[in-house]
Formats: C-alpha cells, structure tokens, sequence
C-alpha cells in the first residue's frame, strides 16, 4: 500500500507543480485547450498539489492525510469526468491532447482498480 500512495504522491505532484509554475505551456506541450489566462489551470495544479500532500501524509508514520480509499474516489472521479468530455466531443480537439486525455483515464482507471485490489 505504500508504493502506491507513492506512485498517488507523484503523479499527483509532478504535473500539479508544473501547471501552477508553467500552466499555459503545459498546456501546450499537451496539446490541450489553452485559456486566454493562467488562472485556472494554476488553481487545477493547486488542487492537485493538495491532494499529492495528502497522499504524503498518508503515507508517513506521522499523520493521516487522504488515504487510500479516498484517493480511488478521487481518481475514479476524475476518470468519469474526462472520459465524459471525451465522449461527448467536449475535450481536447487536438489528437494530441485527446491521446493524452485518454492515456490518463487509462492511467487512473489501472490505478484505481490496483489500489481496490489491495484494500
């Protein structure tokens, strides 16, 4: 269980600092729809970085943070959401962004179905 609150705190962290540092960039290189403004995507990368410190405190001896449990809803969520938009032809009109839309419902999906195995 610890490896994979790792893996939580890692996908979670990575690309939530990237958009609060680097948001319409990232954005770009995804090839994922871009906002006149920064503002949003940096307030996604917020949220994503709290739930990376979650994870974290979840996963040291010194505190409960958002565990296991909730972390499956959260993913699960999250890959309902997206691929909702996918198949409504509301995401990404790229190929690209829509590839990488997809790959993180797959991801998220694998993951959540691991971490259910696990509890």
């Amino acid at each position: 269980m610890q490896q994979l609150l790792w893996i939580e705190t890692l996908l979670k962290f990575i690309p939530g600092l990237l958009l609060v540092i680097a948001p319409l960039t990232t954005l770009r290189v995804l090839g994922l729809p871009r906002p006149d403004a920064g503002f949003w995507p940096r307030l996604c990368g917020a949220l994503l970085l709290g739930l990376a410190g979650a994870t974290f405190i979840e996963g040291t001896s010194k505190g409960h943070g958002l565990g296991l449990a909730g972390v499956i809803v959260v993913n699960l969520t999250g890959a309902a959401v997206l691929a909702s938009l996918l198949i409504l032809d509301a995401g990404p009109k790229s190929r690209r962004g829509a590839v990488a839309v997809w790959l993180t419902v797959c991801a998220l999906v694998l993951l959540s179905i691991t971490e259910i195995a696990t509890l």
